[in-house]
């Protein structure tokens, strides 16, 4: 099935951007309350004086505590229980019976946690900021009274503009004159420049090639398809940063329970006049052996563990939430340039046209003499094979670029020209040379013709490269989530059907731009998917962050794409996703155990303490016993094994 979406409307306005991330004290608040925690910690096992290590631990307390403490008041008086304020109580009911370390523990984890999201957040609003800077500042205004520069804001619905060879086209509109090529990656994820002639539609941020255009302002500057991609990607990122762990909204309900337990357990025996240092210790016991603690060990170091795994490996998971959702995939929407394709065209074809005198290697000479003084990454795609053929590339005189139709040049006295079927051969499609051209783009490529003294003399096919394993990696993740992947492309559709029948995939949706991709990938998820997204370009960004996860390519993907994703492939290793999506599915797994471990201690001892009597030093034994188990079950998954089981787990 092929879907082409129309483009559908949207404005807004990206918000402001913080500097540097070290000016975000979420992040000095973590990083002193680690070091002082660190320092504490070698003074009390080196055992220094409890006058050294106490203050340094107490300072770790204060230094990491204080912010998700004042959270938590500020939550308790909207009558919520906020699950950090829990973690700061049990960390201070665990120094108050001599268990300073363990608090301080439970300290810096919550602490690095909130650094972390902060940390994700302003990358996020940086990107975002870089993202509206591909926009120019300025444009070239046609006036009766000839061109005038004026700001790219002030431009107005009807205006004409001027955008000259090289510049970035400054706002969305309509070409009038002129003709060119326009490279508009940034937008439509399309791995060549499109020719623009008069009616075409160009958008802002996107790069003009050789030729000059005259263009109508179709959209106001706060409209522009460059900015609702900004608008697109905040608002995604504002909905996902509510996810949370499934074991921290168990934990919110838990600890209601536990602070009304411990209350009790504290005021009713008093009432019935018990002595006050035995209930406040019984109170004490029951807090600490009764405190998620275990809890979130048994959830964070499996997690953690996956984490540091998948990095090692190549794949950078940001959170523990995201590598909780990669287990919950259900199916995998790809990309098409750079994702699944290597994103740099190549020559994949050259056919030789009868009765001309030239031979295949003096084609591709001639034509990348012709090339040679050209930028075009089409004319780099010749000129790279001529080299790799070990032909000598032939001087070219009088080179002379017509955009939108092609180049010409004399070499040895020849008069070359090469450029589109279109332009160069308008009217021969019943010839070998029309003829090759149908063949070379029903195979997906895109065709250029050479001219010799105004006669076909070849055609040459340049198509984008599939990425080494990419038939592979469809086919594990089939195998993996029971659902073949999809693919959202801005490209057109034939190349998108061809594409996706080599890889064997089904649903392709075409000709999308980054609204589009959007709604795609939220159609999907409202049918019950939990979809993970694989791209790399700017224009991916908004599906990125709108998917339940987003995945980027590590090497040539946008830094906004990168920022956006919720993982990145390091190194553009396609056979990674699958073993990530496995490697999250058998943390999870494990997550599951360790609960079970948990549950099971903090049951008994819970109940020993209040049918019995609990001696302290037993329960905070117990309690401590529970936290090592579940703490060094979730470590195995460090291992290089759990890693090569997961790319077992990952191949069909």
């Amino acid at each position: 099935m092929v879907t082409t979406l129309t483009q559908r409307q949207r404005a807004a306005q990206p918000g402001p951007v913080r500097s540097g991330a070290w000016s975000l004290p979420e992040v000095r608040w973590a990083a002193a309350s680690t070091v002082l925690f660190a320092a504490g910690l070698v003074a009390w096992l080196a055992g220094a004086s409890g006058w050294v290590s106490w203050p340094l631990l107490l300072a770790c307390y204060s230094a990491g505590g204080w912010e998700p403490g004042l959270a938590g008041l500020r939550a308790l008086r909207k009558r919520t229980l906020d699950v950090d304020l829990l973690m700061v109580i049990a960390a201070i009911g665990a120094a108050a019976i001599g268990q300073v370390v363990d608090g301080g523990l439970l300290i810096v984890i919550f602490a690095t946690s909130g650094a972390l999201e902060a940390v994700a957040t302003h990358r996020t609003e940086s990107a975002v900021r870089g993202l509206l800077e591909l926009a120019p500042d300025t444009a070239t205004r046609l006036t009766a009274d000839g061109e005038q520069e004026v700001e790219a804001a002030a431009l107005t619905v009807g205006d004409v503009i001027v955008v000259r060879p090289g510049d970035r086209i400054a706002a969305d509109g309509q070409v009038v004159d002129g003709a060119s090529e326009v490279d508009q990656a940034t937008i439509t994820g399309e791995g060549l420049p499109v020719d623009k002639i008069a009616g075409d539609e160009v958008f802002a941020g996107t790069t003009n090639g050789t030729g000059a255009l005259r263009v109508r302002v179709d959209r106001p500057a706060s409209d522009t398809v460059i900015v609702r991609i900004g608008a697109m990607v905040e608002q995604a990122s504002a909905t996902k940063a509510g996810t949370q762990l499934f074991i921290e909204k168990v934990e919110q309900r838990y600890s209601v329970v536990m602070v009304a337990a411990t209350l009790a357990l504290f005021v009713v025996p008093l009432l019935f006049g018990t002595d006050l240092r035995e209930t406040l210790l019984r109170a004490m016991t029951f807090m600490i052996v009764a405190s998620p603690c275990a809890v979130v060990l048994a959830t964070m170091p499996p997690l953690l563990a996956a984490i540091a795994n998948a990095g090692r490996h190549g794949v950078l998971v940001k959170s523990a939430v995201v590598m909780e959702q990669l287990g919950q995939t259900t199916t995998v929407a790809f990309d098409k340039t750079g994702t699944l394709t290597q994103g740099t065209p190549h020559l994949a074809d050259l056919r030789v046209l009868p009765d001309i005198g030239v031979d295949d290697k003096e084609l591709l000479a001639l034509t990348a003499g012709v090339e040679n003084p050209s930028e075009h990454p089409l004319a780099r795609a010749v000129v790279t094979a001529a080299h790799d053929a070990g032909l000598t590339v032939p001087h070219a005189d009088d080179f002379a670029a017509r955009p939108g139709r092609g180049i010409t040049a004399q070499i040895g006295g020849r008069n070359v020209e090469v450029g589109s079927p279109a332009h160069l051969l308008p009217s021969m499609a019943a010839s070998p040379a029309g003829t090759a051209v149908t063949e070379l783009e029903e195979a997906g490529q895109t065709a250029v013709v050479v001219l010799v003294d105004g006669v076909p003399a070849g055609v040459l096919g340049i198509a984008d490269r599939l990425r080494p394993g990419a038939a592979g990696t469809v086919a594990a993740l089939k195998a993996l989530t029971g659902t073949t992947p999809v693919l959202l492309t801005g490209d057109n559709t034939r190349a998108a059907e061809r594409l996706a029948a080599h890889l064997g995939i089904v649903d392709v949706w075409a000709g999308l731009l980054p609204q589009d991709k959007v709604e795609v990938v939220r159609d999907l998820e409202t049918g019950g998917r939990r979809v993970a997204l694989v791209g790399d370009g700017v224009n991916d960004a908004p599906a990125l962050a709108a998917a339940h996860t987003g995945i980027a390519m590590g090497r040539a993907g946008s830094d906004l794409a990168l920022d956006t994703a919720d993982a990145v492939i390091v190194r553009d290793d396609l056979a990674t996703i699958p073993a990530v999506i496995a490697l999250s599915r058998r943390a999870c797994r494990v997550v599951g155990a360790n609960l079970a471990i948990a549950a099971a201690f903090i049951t008994v001892l819970v109940a020993w303490d209040l049918m019995g009597h609990l001696p302290l030093p037993l329960g905070v034994l117990g309690h401590e016993g529970s936290t090592v188990i579940v703490g060094l079950n979730g470590l195995r998954l460090l291992r290089t094994a759990a890693w090569r089981r997961a790319l077992t787990e990952g191949t069909p």
